[in-house]
């Protein structure tokens, strides 16, 4: 087994000890170095190219949601580890929409945080239950408005998709052309930003958004 690399970013000296000291006990981690704010961060991820970064969030000079944006790009396999005391949803978000892999506080144990790198390592995330808490209850509230945004036709259109029709029987259904079809479905996935008709099907029928038979 490879070893893991890793770095730590973070403004305080005695986290970025405390870490370092645990995990040079490590015999599978390569511990490549320390920064203390964002902008030290991706010049040390740019020289030493790390598996897995443990990134504090706020700091001066450079925030952690801003390193994170910036390491991804040019580095975009570098799994980085959220290592923070703040669980809120002004940071919570962010961070995983810059493309943080995991999000774990400081008060996780030392054990839990090696754990967290092992599996970050192998493409596994972990996310601090709070955290996990706060995302399901955004997703449910996201998820429950997002057909509010479909025309009446377009409703139609999603609820023969949830009954499995294929484009020829919604337009003999609806009495529209084929053409037009295409068009609705390609208006409702993306007003459900979801990916294909299969997954219109499943929101339809999670959302009880069905024919009247």
């Amino acid at each position: 087994m490879e070893k893991v690399k890793v770095m730590i970013v973070d403004d305080h000296e005695m986290v970025r000890l405390g870490i370092k000291s645990y995990l040079l006990t490590e015999t599978d981690i390569e511990f490549l170095g320390e920064a203390t704010n964002g902008k030290e961060a991706a010049v040390l991820a740019g020289k030493t190219n790390p598996d897995v970064i443990l990134m504090d969030l706020l700091m001066e000079g450079g925030t952690g949601i801003e390193a994170t944006e910036k390491i991804l790009s040019f580095l975009p396999d570098t799994k980085i580890i959220i290592l923070t005391s703040y669980y809120d949803d002004e940071q919570v978000f962010p961070a995983l929409e810059a493309g943080a892999h995991s999000y774990i506080l400081k008060t996780s144990s030392a054990p839990q945080i090696l754990d967290a790198i092992y599996k970050a390592a192998r493409g596994e995330s972990v996310i601090e239950p709070q955290v996990a808490n706060k995302l399901m209850t955004r997703f449910r509230s996201k998820e429950r408005v997002l057909h509010e945004d479909l025309t009446e036709r377009e409703m139609d259109v999603l609820k023969c998709l949830g009954d499995g029709l294929t484009n020829q029987e919604i337009a003999e259904e609806l009495y529209i052309g084929i053409k037009t079809v295409k068009t609705h479905v390609s208006n409702v996935l993306s007003k459900l930003e979801l990916s294909d008709r299969t997954q219109a099907a499943i929101y339809a029928n999670r959302k009880g958004l069905l024919r009247n038979k």
